[in-house]
């Protein structure tokens, strides 16, 4: 019988699980759109090319959109055996809330599992290839010619048209201004009419005009001659080569941290750690030439410490300095030491500053790292949060489990990305700030967990009802 009870609860779990996480993807691609649609609206992308986009985009959202779809479906799920009183005849014959929990458990921890292998090998090469295409379309040129308006994208053409038929290719009232020559607005075309016909490669655009006349300015000689010249029809051919796709080598991209697995980021967070190591030496080595009056071997001592310390030194060093120099050569030797110091000052503002956006990068890459693990132990909590608020609430459908569920997923991504920005920042440890979210709902997990084994009826209305009552029994009115 428990074995036909855990097929049931992972049957009863699976339907829920699919729809909520296509759904909850399914937002989360058109949110993207959403972002980008002025930057993609109007540049000419083909079908096939919408379809890698949205391939690639609804693969990077998976790790969000998991999490969000294992909470949802598991209040839906305890919350509807809740309603029907499942949990309760299953309770009545013996079966603890978390025995009946287990399959499920089991499982979520199996989809954890896949979840990080997928964070691990998938994204990466979803990134790659998602922000490169993205980053092409981007910066793609859109050939959008709209009536009343001055297109200046073609070349060193201006072009306007009054007004465009329905058909997208009779056009009435054309300016064209050419300026390849160079000189600014010398030479006009005016069109009553025309038409728009492209190459069947989109490579080339003819403008087919029609009763117009073209104004040409020759301004070479000193003398200001403008020729006029009347036409019934003139053809003009647009190159529309620059406005095609052309994709960068992704080799641009691989370095990025978004890229990359577990093995390859913890191979640059080492490189960053060696990097910081040989930071002081580096100092030293910038140092030991200028300072030498302590040891021939710099490399061995703190050398600005001992100067703050070493008054002494620094006293004797200066009445020799006074004794064995002539006054003729001191502003020499004073410029020359002056020179020395711009430089020592000049070499190690470099070294700070190439230390720390080594040490920017050092933070990223160990972000990214603990994202792998973080990401995908989101699951599991977000289950632990939602098993036992579905079989407390006791309703089942998308009504209140549906806000119940956004309610803790939206402080759960808010409380990941001020951990995340804490550690960024270097205000927190990485491991600090990218666990901050887990390390805060985990208790309520435990908590909510206790809470449904006990019957608790924190979620029902006769619950506050009663302990209104219990408030206005406290505090008498009188009535007289």
């Amino acid at each position: 019988m428990i074995k036909k009870l855990d097929i049931l609860i992972i049957r009863s779990y699976i339907g829920p699980f699919i729809v909520t996480f296509f759904v909850t993807l399914f937002v989360l691609v058109m949110q993207f759109f959403w972002l980008y649609m002025d930057e993609l609206i109007g540049k000419g992308l083909g079908i096939w090319m919408i379809i890698q986009l949205l391939g690639y985009m609804s693969t990077t959202l998976v790790p969000m959109a998991l999490p969000l779809g294992i909470l949802l479906a598991s209040i839906m799920t305890f919350g509807n055996m809740g309603e029907n009183f499942e949990l309760v005849a299953i309770k009545s014959a013996g079966i603890s809330l978390l025995r009946f929990m287990r399959p499920l458990l089991i499982f979520i921890i199996f989809i954890c599992g896949l979840a990080f292998l997928f964070n691990n090998n998938v994204i990466p090469v979803a990134n790659l290839k998602a922000l490169s295409l993205l980053h092409d379309l981007r910066s793609k040129p859109a050939l959008n010619i709209r009536p009343g308006q001055f297109v200046n994208d073609i070349g060193n053409y201006s072009i306007r048209i009054g007004s465009k038929d329905r058909d997208g290719t009779a056009i009435h009232n054309v300016i064209i201004y050419d300026r390849t020559n160079g000189l600014g607005n010398t030479r006009v075309v005016i069109a009553n009419s025309g038409e728009m016909i492209p190459s069947p490669d989109k490579q080339y655009l003819t403008f087919k005009l029609y009763d117009g006349w073209r104004y040409e300015e020759d301004n070479s000689a000193g003398t200001n001659i403008q020729t006029r010249m009347y036409f019934k029809q003139w053809n003009k051919i647009f190159d529309l080569s620059s406005f095609k796709l052309t994709r960068t080598s992704e080799d641009l991209f691989k370095e990025n941290y978004q890229m990359m697995n577990v093995a390859q980021l913890k191979e640059n967070i080492d490189s960053f750690k060696s990097y910081e190591k040989r930071v002081s030496k580096n100092i030293n080595d910038f140092v030991g030439p200028y300072v030498t009056i302590y040891s021939p071997r710099p490399d061995k001592m703190e050398l600005v410490g001992k100067i703050k310390k070493d008054t002494a030194a620094v006293k004797a060093y200066d009445s020799s300095f006074a004794q064995l120099v002539k006054d003729s050569l001191k502003p020499a030797v004073f410029t020359l030491t002056l020179n020395n110091v711009r430089s020592l000052a000049g070499m190690l503002s470099a070294t700070a500053m190439d230390e720390g956006i080594q040490h920017e990068n050092y933070l990223k890459f160990k972000i990214e790292w603990y994202r792998k693990y973080t990401l995908s132990f989101a699951c599991l909590l977000l289950f632990l949060i939602g098993a036992p608020l579905g079989a407390i609430i006791r309703k089942g459908g998308i009504g209140m489990p549906l806000v119940i569920a956004v309610s803790f997923f939206v402080v759960y991504h808010i409380t990941s990305i001020t951990g995340e920005k804490l550690a960024r920042s270097g205000t927190l440890p990485v491991w600090v700030g990218m666990w901050m979210a887990t390390g805060m709902l985990l208790p309520i997990a435990f908590l909510l967990i206790n809470q449904a084994r006990n019957d608790s009826q924190i979620f029902t209305k006769e619950w506050y009802l009663r302990i209104w009552s219990r408030i206005r029994k406290m505090f008498p009115v009188n009535k007289t």
